[in-house]
């Protein structure tokens, strides 16, 4: 057995699949909030013949993602981390779509850049919503860039009297998520590992599923029917440009964000579907 491991961060459809496709003859180290599914997804795949260590993480944390690192490093070297975490804007109020999905993204770069080995990737299951909304001013998207992760929440522009709804939390933790990338593209790149974000659409998941079946599930309809692939993806499509991503094939790609929407944002851009507000 290879000493190499990998994290996944979120034991939901996309992770499992990017776990499956990555994780034979590694170590994976399977971590989630919720411990049921965990033991439920760590089940399936040792069943399947894989090496898998599971730890719970809540990634707005520190100290919990801290561990997770520290855990990581001590199974061996840490090639591949990949981070599938959030929460949908009908799961949460503003304050908690951006505590999970903006700082804990955050966070997580941060812990795992202290350990991913040499030559190692970084990966986080971003959205097509951060392609969503117009560019944010530039003193804005120099502040998501330069503000210490501890600081990020207190930023006037993040507070919930200063956004409208949060389905806005969502794009701007999103938006955050690829400037993250770019950040961290450079702190990695001194340990010579990479790290980028792929942006999927709408991918068939139980999170998915719970949007469409929600009050914004009409929304969720309209942009794949004015999708030039009027579908959505199985999670082996996000794991497959993932592999790439991951592997050495894409080794002069870093600070880069993939986006996998079956032209939502194309149908947006050109004015065949209107933009969410």
């Amino acid at each position: 057995m290879s000493k190499d491991v990998i994290v996944i961060i979120g034991a939901g459809g996309i992770g499992i699949a990017i776990a499956r496709r990555q994780g034979f003859g590694r170590t994976v180290l399977l971590a989630d909030f919720n411990e049921a599914t965990l033991a439920s997804a760590a089940l399936s795949m040792r069943d399947a013949g894989y090496a898998v260590e599971t730890q719970a993480v809540d990634v707005t944390s520190r100290d919990s993602v801290k561990a997770l690192a520290a855990r990581a490093a001590e199974l061996g070297s840490v090639m591949q981390v990949v981070n599938t975490a959030g929460l949908s804007p009908n799961m949460a109020p503003i304050e908690g779509v951006l505590k999970v999905d903006l700082y804990g993204a955050a966070v997580v770069f941060d812990e795992f850049g202290k350990v991913i080995a040499p030559g190692g990737a970084g990966l986080i299951i971003s959205s097509m919503a951060g392609h969503m909304m117009p560019a944010l001013p530039p003193e804005q998207d120099q502040a998501l860039l330069h503000t210490p992760t501890e600081e990020l929440l207190a930023l006037p522009f993040l507070q919930a009297d200063a956004i409208p709804n949060t389905v806005v939390a969502y794009m701007i933790a999103k938006r955050a998520n690829h400037l993250h990338v770019q950040a961290s593209a450079i702190s990695w790149g001194a340990r010579g590992a990479r790290v980028n974000s792929i942006s999927p659409g709408i991918v068939v998941t139980p999170l998915a599923l719970h949007e469409l079946n929600s009050e914004i599930g009409g929304m969720y309809r309209a942009m794949i029917e004015a999708s030039p692939a009027k579908r959505m993806a199985p999670p082996d499509e996000i794991a497959i440009a993932a592999s790439f991503l991951l592997g050495p094939d894409s080794a002069f790609v870093t600070g880069s964000d993939l986006l996998i929407d079956g032209g939502v944002i194309a149908a947006m851009k050109t004015g065949t579907l209107a933009t969410p507000d």
